[in-house]
């Protein structure tokens, strides 16, 4: 994952600054790629862009026996990451799959697809498809400031086969944009990881379902690390308004995330995304919720 300033990794500022003296051992690290595949947590984007550099994660200057400190600067290692969501009260299972990397240390370019299974409404294979970015404007600390949180725009553009867009009249397609800031805190007993932005969306149940007309909501993360390689956190998206009647539930998840080496993350978290029953009232769509479940990840550094 990558870095809390762009050149120094979360694990970093956590060795250094809240366990000095424990002996290190490297770990993965955020931003992961999320489910739209854009840096970040699971639903929400981080300030903090994808990718680590080529000869930063070891020390070394080489990969595989292939010379590669010339692409420091210029395009980070990738990162990847799978999603599986199983919303079992409205009989939903999702699978996403993301891919990300950092150009010129501040330009994030980003893939990701979604494989959603709905068909308790009628939908038994919706493809949704995202391309991201994100500009890190300002790094942490900068100024030499502690407190200076990172600073980021992005977009993503999505697009859905949905078989409900053309139910609700709604469109296939619609951007995103955003901008957030996320902040490591060191000064606390433990790490706390903060982040909040707003988004600019028009969604219909983050996309699958389709697009209508634009709202600006927020979005909010925290996590605490109680140590180097376990982070425990809660996440909150709020649902958009995007008119017909139409309003997305607020989304809400508890997560744990284990940093397994230098490489991999495991996450396990549980969501809440609204009572599954409102989805239709009387023929049209009211208060999109999707139920709740539990969600898996495996994200992976190279």
């Amino acid at each position: 994952m990558n870095k809390i300033d762009n050149s120094k990794p979360v694990r970093t500022a956590i060795v250094f600054s809240a366990f000095a003296g424990i002996f290190f051992v490297a770990h993965a690290s955020v931003p992961l790629n999320n489910l739209q595949g854009a840096g970040g947590i699971a639903f929400n984007p981080l300030a903090y862009t994808a990718g680590r550099p080529w000869n930063g994660a070891d020390g070394g200057d080489s990969t595989n026996g292939v010379e590669r400190s010339a692409l420091n600067g210029i395009v980070s290692r990738p990162q990847v990451g799978a999603w599986y969501v199983s919303l079992s009260d409205a009989d939903i299972n999702w699978g996403a799959f993301g891919a990300a990397f950092t150009v010129a240390d501040r330009l994030e370019l980003s893939a990701g697809y979604e494989l959603v299974n709905a068909k308790k409404y009628g939908d038994k294979s919706i493809n949704k498809y995202n391309l991201g970015a994100k500009l890190r404007l300002l790094d942490e600390n900068a100024f030499d400031t502690p407190w200076v949180p990172a600073i980021a725009v992005g977009g993503i553009y999505k697009y859905t086969d949905s078989r409900t867009v053309d139910a609700l009249n709604l469109d296939h397609d619609g951007f995103d944009a955003y901008a957030v800031a996320s902040k490591l805190v060191t000064q606390t007993p433990w790490p706390v990881l903060l982040s909040a932005g707003l988004l600019y969306t028009d969604e219909v149940v983050n996309g699958v379902v389709g697009h209508n007309h634009y709202d600006v909501v927020a979005f909010g993360n925290i996590d605490v690390l109680p140590a180097s390689n376990i982070a425990i956190g809660l996440e909150y998206k709020q649902g958009a308004r995007v008119g017909d009647g139409i309003r997305n539930h607020d989304y809400y998840d508890g997560h744990v995330a284990w940093f397994v080496n230098d490489s991999l993350t495991l996450v396990a978290a549980f969501v809440e995304t609204g009572d599954k029953d409102k989805f239709y009232r009387h023929g049209s769509a009211k208060k999109l919720g999707v139920g709740s479940g539990f969600v898996l990840s495996a994200q992976y550094q190279f």
